[in-house]
């Protein structure tokens, strides 16, 4: 009888494997990062589909700014992508041009993101496929000659339940920033994110909070920051602001 049960529970969770897939990733865009330096005022994305079957892709840029510590996204004409909407057959490899066509010279660094949405098959879903719709965001900067390189001041805050790093960047140029940890005197190390944190753009200020529980273990009037980022490390020592 629990032998029966068992064969029968394995059928049905079969079942629900083979009409219930969760497609993996089919799109791949490469590079991740895209810098175009004046006068130059193009560049290209490749497009690749590791999927078995064609897949429809829709191609859209937005102009990408900080402030009051939150990433905002608007619409813009002054870059273009081409084309827009596309279908990738299978294994197939496309270039998408990004093209800047604002007629005033680029004055520092200016940021953008493009976005690439995969289109879900509807046909697909109706059959009982799950196809999760894939999200790529691509960060391309259009920058002038000798802008200034990042210049960062640094501020920790605790705000409710809530360890807030703050970091203002006078410079010109944005900075990706990852692997942020402090340290107290006592030398107690607190590893806010291993990996990605976030940039923070020329001329801009962003602050990440993280769990309380972190600042709780560290001690003193001042930390140690330290991470990683895209020029050159930061070792930085910092005032620990007081909870509110």
């Amino acid at each position: 009888m629990g032998s029966a049960m068992s064969r029968c529970l394995l059928a049905v969770i079969l079942l629900l494997v083979c009409c219930w897939v969760a497609a993996s990733a089919s799109v791949r865009v490469e590079p991740v990062l895209v810098e175009v330096e004046a006068p130059g005022s193009a560049t290209t994305l490749t497009l690749r589909n590791d999927d078995h079957q064609a897949i429809d892709v829709q191609i859209r840029i937005f102009r990408w700014s900080q402030s009051n510590g939150q990433e905002h996204l608007e619409p813009t004409t002054d870059v273009v992508v081409s084309p827009p909407l596309t279908t990738l057959s299978r294994g197939a490899e496309y270039l998408v041009r990004v093209v800047r066509v604002a007629p005033r010279p680029v004055e520092g660094e200016e940021s953008y993101r493009v976005i690439v949405d995969e289109i879900p098959d509807r046909a697909a879903s109706r059959s009982g496929i799950v196809k999760f719709a894939l999200r790529y965001s691509i960060p391309v900067f259009f920058l002038a000659p000798q802008t200034p390189e990042p210049r960062l001041a640094w501020s920790i805050d605790r705000s409710g339940a809530h360890l807030v790093v703050a970091v203002q960047n006078s410079g010109g140029k944005r900075l990706r920033i990852s692997n942020v940890k402090l340290r107290d005197s006592r030398g107690v190390t607190v590893s806010l994110r291993d990996g990605l944190v976030g940039y923070v753009l020329g001329g801009a200020a962003m602050r990440w909070p993280f769990r309380a529980a972190l600042g709780a273990k560290l001690s003193g009037d001042t930390v140690r920051l330290t991470a990683d980022t895209d020029s050159r490390p930061i070792d930085a020592t910092i005032m620990l602001g007081p909870g509110r």
